[in-house]
This record gives structure tokens, sequence and C-alpha cells, in this order.
């Protein structure tokens, strides 16, 4: 399982971030001082570190360079917006710079981008009786195949990688029909359905009013 350390002084956004990733799939452990980040790190092994900047014991930037030659995969994550504080960043080695406040969304789709970029993705999503090979673009229901269209798949993809998280319409267009984005269509809502009915997720696959679909698995 890829394991992501969380480090913020920010308690509510450690559980916030920590509790969508966790839900994504992903292992996460988070603290809250830079000295005390720096100290489980050479405890444990990471796939990706989450970084404030502004934090106690050692700021960012100075956990930044114990980082850095142990090539283990960084995200600034801080309400340093100005691109002074962006390009010093990614200077010292960091791989993407998110400015809070932001979309639990977005910071799963960066989470992912950085972790392919190093091919540190999970090939296998699971969701209940549910598994999808991602890169052999198979499904499984109970250890049987399920057929599904390319839309399908994607859509399947992105519930199975953002479970039990509100995913907005427009996200959901935008991520698996790309160019081919409709605003009034009713596609989405037809796709979802078909998808409800080929994997048995009429109770899982929930509408949520005036937002979109979100999937509800416990595991």
């Amino acid at each position: 399982m890829i394991r992501i350390l969380i480090v913020d002084d920010e308690k509510p956004i450690c559980d916030l971030i920590d509790l969508n990733l966790s839900a994504s799939g992903y292992h996460c452990r988070a603290v809250q001082d830079g000295l005390e980040a720096i100290d489980l790190i050479e405890k444990e092994a990471f796939d990706l570190i989450l970084l404030d900047i502004m934090l106690p014991g050692a700021d960012g930037y100075d956990v930044m360079d114990y980082i850095r030659p142990l090539k283990i995969p960084v995200i600034f994550i801080t309400a340093k917006h100005e691109v002074k504080d962006r390009v010093k960043g990614l200077k010292l080695g960091a791989d993407d710079y998110l400015v809070k406040p932001f979309d639990v969304v977005e910071l799963v789709a960066r989470v992912e981008a950085v972790l392919r970029r190093y091919n540190k993705t999970e090939r296998l999503l699971s969701a209940g009786d549910i598994v999808a090979d991602v890169e052999a673009r198979r499904v499984l229901k109970n250890g049987q195949p399920v057929v599904l269209t390319n839309k399908e798949f994607g859509l399947l993809v992105l519930f199975m990688q953002n479970k039990n998280v509100a995913l907005f319409r427009e996200t959901l267009y935008e991520k698996v029909w790309g160019d081919e984005y409709i605003s009034d269509s009713r596609t989405l809502d037809l796709h979802v359905q078909r998808l409800r009915r080929k994997l048995g997720w009429e109770q899982n696959l929930v509408a949520v009013y005036k937002v979109g679909y979100r999937l509800e698995v416990s595991d």
C-alpha cells in the first residue's frame, strides 16, 4: 500500500487530508512538527510527503533540505501563495505546490499525478467485491469479469480512487469526457445507472444533491 506522510501544524487539516486519502486507498501518517517529521522519516519509509512550510521545530524548507537526498516525492501544501514562494519551493526540489485553501478532489488528483510520475501508483483498486486492474483495464466482481465501456471504466476508477468523497458532476465530466464535455447532457446519469446495474451498486453509488455522485463503501 502507498504510504503518505502529512506534515502540517494544523491538526484539522491533517485530519481532513488523512480522511480523504485514506478513503482513496492510501495509508497515511500525520505529524504537526518539522523535527518530528524528520525523526519519523528516519524510522519509516514513505512514498510521498505532503509538507507545509510554516512549521514549529523546523520549517518546511529545512525539512525539504533533509528529504532531498532521499529522493522521496514532495508536494508543498501551504498558505504562502506568492510566486516567489512557489518558485523557492519548486527550486528546492518539490514536485508540486498546492495553496490553501484547496479542494480535496484536486489534492487527490495531484497526489495521483506525482505518484504516477514516480511509477508508484496502485495497479489494483478495490471496493467491496469489486476489483479493478487499472493497467489491464479489467474489472472483476466476486472474481467474475464485468464488461465496461471506456467511459464506464473511467468513472469506476474515479469513484474507487475517491471512495466516500462526493465528486462534482463537472469534475466527472472533465476527467472522463474531457473535450467531449457537454454541460446540459444526461450522459453522466445514464453511465452511472449502467454502472450501478453492472456492479450491483444500487445502494453504494449515490446521488449527492446539487453536487454529483459519491461511492459509499465501508472498506
